[in-house]
């Protein structure tokens, strides 16, 4: 594998957010796992949202909070796919990730996006893509880590210029 592929980027403002989030959905690929990292209030579920809608998704999109798992159908590449939208924050335990058979979401049919991923380790399969967020004055600094081979080819395709 490459050595770590590795995007930082600032966004100004909302609108960054979304404009990555709307550049992630043209690159992603059925099969992944995709890492969120920041407090609360970093733009982890916007950035999902914005992800969502670019792929075409129309309805309301919240966090996960209390259900856990969200599943969203949409279409990529003419290809039916689903994007689970996780959020672990309320987790008790790993163990719970497992009892709720969430696991079995990660294939080659879906596109599994985990907020607090520290939640569910050691049991969350591993991540093709780590985004880390940090609020940083009115926008956020962001990183994009690759960790696989489909993470590689996915984030070499990005193309985003934030409002700089």
């Amino acid at each position: 594998m490459p050595p770590d592929h590795i995007h930082h980027t600032h966004l100004q403002d909302e609108a960054g957010t979304t404009a990555l989030g709307a550049a992630l959905a043209h690159v992603l690929e059925p099969g992944m796992a995709i890492y969120l990292h920041g407090d609360l209030g970093a733009g982890k579920t916007a950035l999902t949202r914005a992800l969502l809608h670019a792929a075409g998704y129309e309805g309301r999109v919240k966090s996960p909070t209390y259900t856990l798992a969200e599943p969203y159908p949409v279409k990529l590449a003419d290809r039916m796919v689903t994007v689970i939208h996780f959020d672990l924050y309320r987790m008790a335990s790993p163990e719970e990730f497992l009892e709720a058979g969430f696991r079995e979401h990660f294939n080659e049919n879906s596109i599994c996006i985990i907020e607090w991923p520290e939640k569910g380790e050691p049991v969350l399969p591993a991540p093709d893509i780590h985004i880390s967020l940090t609020v940083a004055g009115h926008g956020r600094d962001v990183e994009l880590r690759a960790l696989s081979d489909k993470g590689h080819q996915c984030l070499a395709r990005l193309k985003f210029a934030p409002n700089l």
